[in-house]
């Protein structure tokens, strides 16, 4: 298992990784970041994406969606991939990570399957 603070290295250390956020999407608050600072503020991204979160699981729960779960999900921008992966684990739960990402150094595939082995590794 894996704390936070090892677990947002690991996540940073991902190609073309350029910030990483663990969020709670009841209060949209980060209660981690890493990242280079760049043009990207992960507080804002944290909380924007929270949105995103909410009216998915809202869509899941009216399509009576009750026996899936959100692996993750993808947004493409012009260069970056946003990935945001609800942590499903017990201790977890209401949280998610979110991984910005250079679209042109990015292995997206790769990305995806090292996240959710940060996120199953994750003790919260």
């Amino acid at each position: 298992m894996a704390n936070l603070e090892t677990s947002l290295k690991d996540a940073m250390a991902i190609d073309g990784a350029i910030g990483v956020a663990l969020v709670d999407y009841n209060s949209g608050m980060a209660l981690g970041t890493l990242g280079d600072g760049g043009d990207l503020d992960l507080n804002v991204a944290a909380a924007g994406n929270t949105d995103v979160v909410r009216a998915k699981m809202r869509t899941m729960e009216l399509l009576n969606l009750h026996d899936n779960n959100i692996e993750d999900m993808l947004i493409s921008l012009t260069s970056q991939y946003h990935l945001v992966r609800p942590i499903t684990t017990q201790g977890g739960r209401g949280l998610f990570l979110f991984l910005a990402l250079h679209r042109g150094r990015a292995n997206l595939a790769m990305a995806r399957h090292q996240l959710k082995r940060i996120e199953l590794a994750l003790e919260i």
